[in-house]
Parts: C-alpha cells; sequence; structure tokens
C-alpha cells in the first residue's frame, strides 16, 4: 500500500485495490493459495488451463460449499441446492456442468437472503 493508503481505516481500507483477484486477496496482501499439478489431477489443471484461456485469469475460486447458517456441502444432492439457492452460474461437479439458466427454479424454497444476514 501507498502510505496514503496504509492511512486509510474501516471500509476506506478494504476498498484499496489489491490485486487483480480481490476476492482472494485479504487487507494485507495474503492470500491461501492452493496448486494444482497436472502430473497428480490432470482433469482439474485442464479445467484451469481452459477457464484461462477463455477468461485470461489462470485462478479458479475454491471456498467452503455453503452459505452462512448451513454446513458444509457434503453431497451431490447439497451441492445443486446450494448452487440453486444462490447467485452462481455455474456449477462443476466432475466432468458434469449445470448452467443456472438451464435449471428449474427449487419449488417451495426458502430466500437464503432473507433467513440469514448477509456478511
Amino acid at each position: 500500500m501507498t502510505d496514503s493508503e496504509d492511512r486509510l481505516s474501516g471500509i476506506d481500507k478494504l476498498n484499496v485495490v489489491r490485486s487483480d483477484i480481490p476476492a482472494i486477496t485479504h487487507v494485507d496482501y495474503s492470500a491461501r493459495l492452493q496448486t494444482v499439478h497436472k502430473e497428480t489431477n490432470p482433469t482439474y489443471h485442464r479445467m484451469i488451463e481452459s477457464f484461462y484461456e477463455m477468461t485470461g485469469c489462470p485462478v479458479i475460486v475454491n471456498t467452503s460449499f455453503n452459505v452462512r447458517g448451513e454446513p458444509i456441502v457434503c453431497s451431490p444432492k447439497d451441492a445443486y441446492t446450494c448452487f440453486m439457492r444462490t447467485e452462481m452460474d455455474y456449477l462443476v461437479m466432475e466432468n458434469l456442468i449445470l448452467d443456472k439458466k438451464e435449471q428449474k427454479a427449487l419449488s417451495g424454497d426458502i430466500d437464503l437472503k432473507k433467513q440469514f444476514e448477509l456478511d
């Protein structure tokens, strides 16, 4: 950070651009990186390469898959439900890619934005 940026506090400090990939860059410029090696995980490595070719970004955000107040996803059914309840565009499971636009809404589902306080 510049000296003037370093003197900021609160939301002003959080709004300082720290990285080309702000979703993974902490306020102190650190990040929790996981490296995927072609030799040990060729399928996932190829997916990241393909994403890079399409977008110019060689990073996939891999985070705990859940929403506030719910347990971490442990099954394909959990993954689908979480995907449908959030603003994610795509869900990738093994060789399957689901596009949210092609899915039917969950019937009688809850509105997570009303049920849980946003971060």
